[in-house]
């Protein structure tokens, strides 16, 4: 999904905040909530960094179609490790990244994941997106008082938002998903993709 220019100067203004951009600790990365978020051997021949935003549809299609398969025959066999970067979209992909950032790292996938395949229950929902999103939160182990702070945590959401904008200059991310494939060499990638595209750039960059 292209990013609309006016989510884009909204998401620069957030980010931009604080007169620091976002707070020392976070920027240090003191945080244990911005953490790598991954999957697979860190040693592993291959890296692959996954751009995405939670209320982006081709995000969606992706984890459900293809990411079964690359965490089945890539990430289980050592091939390749997975490692999430978020860069939402808009508000509610902000704050549901701030929660998926904020559960324990073994709930991380599997909140991922539930989003992904409820998308259109809370992220397009004719009600409330954020009281959708506390719901899943729940069932994730949050409370809603748990869940109304991180709602308020502005420094949190700048931090996220900042590594959104890194991404923008380092890996020239536009759209979502996109990928950046690491080995030998670097190809970056973006768009949603079946398994047969995401394995031969694997294969690319290994043996390149």
């Amino acid at each position: 999904m292209r990013l609309p220019r006016r989510t884009l100067l909204a998401a620069s203004a957030l980010a931009a905040a604080s007169p620091a951009a976002i707070a020392p600790a976070l920027a240090q990365g003191a945080d244990p909530r911005l953490a790598e978020r991954g999957i697979g051997n860190p040693d592993a021949p291959v890296k692959v960094i996954e751009f995405f935003s939670l209320t982006c549809s081709h995000c969606a299609a992706f984890h459900r179609e293809t990411y079964p398969r690359v965490k089945k025959e890539l990430v289980d066999t050592g091939a390749i490790r997975l490692i999430w970067r978020d860069f939402p979209l808009d508000q509610v992909a902000l704050a549901a990244a701030a929660v998926a950032r904020t559960l324990p790292p073994e709930r991380y996938e599997g909140f991922v994941s539930a989003l992904f395949s409820s998308q259109d229950r809370w992220a397009f929902t004719r009600g409330d997106p954020l009281a959708e999103l506390a719901k899943m939160a729940a069932l994730a182990g949050m409370p809603k008082a748990q869940f109304d702070q991180v709602q308020a945590d502005e420094a949190l959401k700048r931090a996220i938002l900042a590594e959104r904008m890194t991404a923008e200059k380092e890996f020239s991310v536009q759209a979502t998903p996109s990928f950046s494939f690491q080995g030998k060499r670097t190809v970056n990638q973006s768009g949603n993709m079946p398994f047969e595209r995401f394995a031969q750039l694997v294969q690319d960059v290994k043996s390149a």
